[in-house]
């Protein structure tokens, strides 16, 4: 039987087209480093929370497409820290809730749950230090829910938060969606992106979910394709 990861989250995972190049979402790359017969289906989608994700009914889909030995990834908290009604929560209220409903769809269906909390923002101090706590409580809250429930869990926003910080500011710009005037024509005005990734930024941040997959061993740390080679050489 095949094995399949169903991905939910936001844009930071989502699979774009060529409409929105060379904006590149770490699930879209995830697959360099998953066996080939790993089969990727991503219902990430710019803007949601985990509040706006299911009230969307994008967790229904998921719940009639998902079956038993799958996993379901579940990566939220960018839009859960909005302030519009459609998708703040409290990160420990309303997010660790719906966070449940994810891991409890996952269950029902015989497949398995991974929480991955938010990749770090790019935001550097003066002095070239990257800022804290920019993602507030959520990454813990997330990290709370997953020992409760006792489900897989993947920190990439403190593996994220190390690596932008161990190559820097300038380093790690080109990482991310901070592009000049007149080179794409999606941004003929240029950008200056500090959330979103561009497509070395995210194979190297993908690479950051390999080794979280290594990490947990057994069956998760079956799905990569080498286990040698889990992160990106920098």
């Amino acid at each position: 039987m095949e094995q399949r990861i169903l991905w939910a989250g936001d844009s930071t995972v989502k699979k774009n087209t060529i409409e929105t190049y060379p904006q590149t979402g770490i699930g879209q790359v995830l697959p360099l480093y998953l066996r080939p017969e790993i089969q990727i289906l991503n219902y990430a989608e710019n803007g949601r929370s985990t509040k706006s994700f299911i009230e969307e009914g994008r967790l229904d889909m998921i719940e009639r497409e998902i079956k038993e030995r799958d996993l379901l990834f579940i990566q939220f908290g960018h839009n859960d820290q909005k302030t519009d009604l459609e998708r703040h929560t409290k990160p420990y209220g309303e997010y660790q809730v719906n966070l449940r409903k994810f891991i409890e769809v996952a269950k029902r269906k015989g497949a398995k749950p991974v929480l991955i909390t938010s990749l770090y923002r790019r935001h550097f101090d003066e002095n070239e230090n990257l800022k804290d706590n920019v993602h507030e409580d959520y990454p813990d809250a997330m990290k709370d829910v997953a020992k409760v429930c006792g489900v897989a869990c993947i920190d990439l926003c403190e593996k994220s938060k190390q690596l932008l910080q161990q190559y820097g500011d300038a380093k790690t710009k080109e990482w991310f969606m901070n592009l000049p005037g007149n080179r794409y024509q999606a941004y003929p005005d240029g950008l200056v992106d500090n959330t979103h990734l561009r497509y070395e930024g995210a194979v190297i941040m993908a690479g950051l979910v390999a080794e979280g997959l290594y990490e947990l061993g057994g069956e998760y740390k079956n799905l990569l394709l080498n286990e040698d080679k889990k992160k990106v050489l920098l």
